[in-house]
């Protein structure tokens, strides 16, 4: 169940916006999309962080979703973001990383928590395990991250000290 988490909350308060503007990204429908997005957003007292919530439209007959490269173009239209190079990207699933950097977004972070446990083929597994912190092999443009507090030091430069 998710709740508030004060601490999280503080990690967007300090977020200096005058560098950087938030909006968040899901493959989820809109209007459901939209409505629950928004929905996670103020149950997790982060609702007004957010500029805006960019969705998948699957009424349309040739939708986009991550990790399509449309998708990001169309978040970064609607963000008016005109230069990939200062998209800061932050996703639980390697390929909409993989997505994004195609696509030339700055720096992008994989999130693997770590220590969570769910059930996979009937054994208990925890998250996270197979997923080194650092860096991604190739690419130093993409850190790997287990705590999202951790992007204090990933991105230093746009956090107020």
């Amino acid at each position: 169940m998710i709740k508030p988490d004060p601490a999280l909350r503080q990690l967007f308060l300090d977020i200096n916006r005058a560098k950087v503007r938030v909006w968040a990204l899901t493959n989820a429908y809109r209007p459901s999309a939209y409505q629950h997005a928004e929905r996670v957003l103020r149950i997790l007292n982060l609702d007004d962080q957010v500029e805006g919530v960019i969705y998948c439209d699957y009424a349309k007959p040739n939708f986009v979703c991550k990790p399509e490269l449309q998708f990001y173009l169309d978040a970064m239209e609607k963000a008016n973001v005109q230069d990939p190079e200062k998209c800061f990207f932050v996703d639980d699933n390697q390929g909409n990383i993989d997505g994004a950097r195609k696509l030339g977004w700055g720096r992008c972070v994989h999130f693997c928590e770590s220590g969570l446990e769910a059930m996979e083929g009937g054994k208990i597994k925890k998250l996270g395990e197979a997923h080194a912190e650092g860096y991604v092999q190739g690419d130093t443009n993409v850190a790997v991250i287990s705590n999202l507090q951790q992007l204090r030091d990933v991105w230093s430069d746009i956090f107020e000290k």
